[in-house]
């Protein structure tokens, strides 16, 4: 009766972690960026279902949404993501340097780089532009107030205070004329939200602010939302804003997710995947889905981190870091 009993409990317990192991393998967690809600509902959506007809398996994906910087220290603390999709190299780069989550080589793993979409900061207005808002050189003129989220907090703010340092270079100014002209810039803004969609609710919902600078895929998602109260002005020269993405090796193995995880990251890649980018104003990188889409992106000149800052790793410490050129120009 002893052994039955030992036997039947052996047997339940057996099968309940494999319950909870296949559970686990059937959801993931998708650590993301604040502007990228809308695009994921969609995306999620398409890959379940994809998922589905692949395997027969019915699978949950969660996500987690708030500025890019802030959300990858929380992955980097704790945070148990199976999957990084951030707007910015750096912010997965810290899941190697400060936890060894991921292998320092992580952006090999996946076509162009691991990014399978960019963006690009533009300016968005309120309806008939009445400030007259053409490019960067208006931003710093007095009396206009200037939206950008925290570039220590933000990826969204990052880029845009890259653009307008990068703006000056391409000019033809130095490196003290771009520290001049961003510091004439952030004196124009008002509030430092912690992420883009912060600083959205700031222009959008409460009013503050001349001009909000976000990306190109957010200030059109504005308009769908809020409707046509806004105009979108895109500068002469602007930055490419790369949109990368990782598995998280330590937590994936940990659920018991990777295979799950891997199809997810490279569904992103899919011509599916793909094309629900390019429907929500993000850019494809595949080439027959940006050529479809390509009436609906603006040509415009833009420059990468690495071409105008040496890459992102100079970038952060020169710009970013505790006392670096942003701390110097905006504790003044």
């Amino acid at each position: 009766m002893f052994k039955k009993l030992l036997i039947t409990s052996l047997l339940v317990t057996s099968t309940t972690i494999s319950s909870l192991s296949l559970a686990a393998d059937n959801s993931l967690l998708n650590v993301s960026y604040d502007v990228t809600r809308e695009f994921y509902k969609d995306f999620n959506t398409a890959f379940i279902k994809h998922w589905k007809e692949k395997t027969g398996a019915t699978v949950t994906i969660n996500q987690s949404h708030g500025g890019s910087s802030k959300q990858a220290r929380s992955v980097s603390d704790g945070l148990e993501a199976d999957i990084i999709s951030m707007n910015q190299s750096p912010d997965i780069d810290i899941l190697y340097t400060r936890g060894k989550l991921i292998p320092k080589d992580w952006q090999k793993r996946l076509p162009y780089e691991s990014s399978p979409t960019s963006s690009t900061t533009v300016f968005l207005v309120r309806k008939g532009n009445p400030k007259q808002i053409k490019d960067w050189d208006d931003l710093v003129k007095p009396g206009i107030a200037v939206v950008i989220p925290n570039p220590k907090t933000s990826g969204n703010g990052k880029y845009s205070y890259l653009a307008a340092w990068g703006y000056v270079i391409k000019k033809g100014g130095d490196e003290a004329k771009a520290k001049e002209f961003v510091g004439k810039l952030f004196k124009n803004v008002p509030v430092l939200d912690t992420g883009g969609r912060g600083a959205t609710t700031t222009f959008a919902q409460r009013g503050i602010g001349d001009v909000l600078l976000t990306f190109e895929n957010e200030v059109n998602l504005i308009k769908k939302e809020l409707g046509d109260d806004y105009d979108v002005v895109y500068p002469s020269i602007s930055i490419l804003a790369e949109n990368p993405i990782a598995v998280v090796d330590k937590y994936v193995d940990k659920h018991k997710s990777r295979a799950l995880a891997q199809a997810y990251a490279e569904f992103h890649f899919s011509e599916a995947g793909q094309e629900i980018a390019a429907q929500h104003d993000i850019r494809p990188r595949l080439e027959s889905v940006a050529n479809k889409y390509k009436s609906k992106f603006k040509p415009l000149e833009l420059f990468s981190v690495d071409e105008v800052f040496g890459g992102w790793d100079k970038a952060q410490k020169t710009h970013f870091a505790d006392g670096g050129n942003f701390d110097q120009i905006y504790s003044k």
